[in-house]
């Protein structure tokens, strides 16, 4: 609705000594990530070898009522999934868990990343007769571990062998009849972490803010590259891919990650009050108010109201209850929708000199509307900064940034020029040498090929969230003709 970006998804496990209602947790758990996907989730259980499970498009609260929740019944084990689409599209075969049941046994799959070379995987299997029900790459992994647990001792060895053939970004959580297993790729682009609870239950989760929310203590963050295997005989670690330093999207700082959340040793909110205190040293400017464009926005603004002495003020009230499926209403009004979802504060803009900090600026359309609100207001000057450099280049590792034409920054030569087109009066954007120290006491690396065009493995020329099935569809079609 707002052309801004979205979020990334989200995934939760959990291993319990005793059999109860571990959906449960789960519940509690998703709505903690619910920030990472809003557009479809499920949770699969297992009860001794059995699983149960559901899914659907909606928010946590929609999808899991109390009765579907207690159908869900009791196990040991459960894992569950919040999703936004970065490939596959809307497709209710693509909403996750993936529960498969295969010749030695099942197995259920959740995952957040992005997969560089799952229509390349997809049509190898295809090509040996696999049938495939959507059109995500999480189903490319999935049927890649199947394949190499036919022939392998055990599921966390077909891991182990898979992981040489994924390329990509993967933070996944597997559960079988007997074990619990997460993983993460070897250049850990997407958070994951342990946890356990003090009746000894242990977790895996996207971010620690949903360790919190059962009760759960955090241990560590899980390696890239590393597996990690939860069963009744403990905890093993599996670092045959292990060794690589990390690189981490910087992007789950500045906007994707709760605020609350710590990861890789860093704590979020901290990264972006260190984001907008830099951009206060870079881009210095008179004025009277600084204000922060909810919600990721509001750390960066306090953090360059502290460094630059200006007094920080409230200048947005949020609507909480417009969702992701909130309709558009008619091309006439269009250009009024964000008013829907936020409102200004005149009593603190009027008359005044504003900073407006926000995370990011994409196609520049929904900055300008927010900016028309500021001017509607009064504000006298609007001054924009933004906790984030320039996007110029689509990102492959999930984060929905597709394709150069739809990038401001790419549209134009100058920031300049930007800033005349969203009517400010003048803007600034966090260098990218600053995006590098945002976490300072995180133990990797960071990727920040979507403002650089450098990027931590090889990736393909273009290709953007859409094109996924676009591919998909010309094998299809290659396949027609030979037939």
């Amino acid at each position: 609705m707002f052309n801004h970006l979205h979020e990334e998804c989200g995934v939760f496990g959990i291993f319990e000594k005793k059999t109860t209602y571990v959906a449960q947790s789960i519940y509690l758990a998703l709505f903690a990530l619910q920030h990472r996907g809003q557009e479809s989730c499920g949770i699969a259980v297992n009860d001794d070898g059995v699983f149960r499970h559901h899914r659907g498009d909606g928010l946590v609260g929609d999808v899991f009522m109390q009765q579907r929740l207690e159908q869900l019944g009791t196990g040991n084990m459960a894992i569950g999934h919040v999703r936004y689409s970065t490939t596959g599209g809307k497709n209710a075969n693509n909403v996750q868990p993936l529960v498969i049941r295969h010749i030695k046994g099942n197995l259920a799959l959740a995952h957040n990343g992005n997969l560089v070379n799952a229509p390349e995987l997809r049509r190898q299997f295809e090509l040996n007769g696999g049938i495939f029900h959507g059109t995500s790459d999480t189903e490319s992994i999935a049927y890649s571990i199947v394949s190499q647990r036919l022939t392998s001792k055990s599921t966390e060895e077909a891991v182990e062998k898979v992981m040489y053939t994924l390329k990509g970004a993967y933070s996944c959580v597997l559960m079988t009849a007997t074990k619990l297993i997460a993983f993460r790729d070897p250049n850990g682009f997407r958070p994951l972490c342990l946890g356990k609870t003090e009746d000894g239950a242990y977790v895996v989760a996207s971010e620690s803010c949903a360790l919190d929310c059962v009760g759960a203590g955090f241990i560590r963050d899980i390696k890239p590259g590393e597996i990690v295997v939860i069963s009744r005989d403990g905890v093993k670690s599996i670092e045959t891919h292990c060794g690589k330093k990390g690189s981490i999207c910087v992007f789950e700082y500045i906007y994707f990650a709760r605020p609350d959340s710590v990861i890789e040793g860093s704590f979020v909110q901290h990264a972006r009050m260190r984001a907008g205190a830099f951009l206060a040293k870079e881009h210095p400017v008179d004025a009277d108010i600084v204000i922060g464009v909810p919600d990721s926005g509001l750390d960066a603004a306090l953090g360059y109201a502290n460094a630059s002495k200006i007094p920080y003020g409230i200048g947005f009230i949020k609507n909480r209850y417009i969702g992701r499926s909130f309709i558009q209403p008619s091309q006439n009004q269009r250009e009024d929708a964000v008013r829907i979802k936020l409102n200004a504060v005149k009593e603190n803009i009027e008359g005044k000199r504003v900073i407006m900090i926000d995370d990011s600026i994409v196609r520049g359309t929904t900055c300008a509307r927010i900016v028309h609100l500021l001017r509607e207001a009064g504000a006298k000057e609007v001054h924009m900064r933004v906790s984030s450099p320039p996007f110029k280049y689509p990102c492959f590792f999930g984060t929905d940034i597709d394709s150069k034409e739809n990038l401001i920054a790419c549209k134009y030569n100058s920031v300049e020029e930007i800033a005349e087109q969203i009517g400010v009066d003048s803007l600034g954007y966090l260098s990218v040498e600053s995006t590098n120290k945002l976490a300072e006491k995180a133990k990797c690396g960071f990727c920040n090929g979507c403002f650089t065009g450098i990027y931590p493995v090889e990736v393909p020329d273009e290709l953007p969230k859409d094109k996924f099935e676009e591919k998909l569809n010309h094998y299809s079609a290659y396949y027609q003709v030979l037939d």
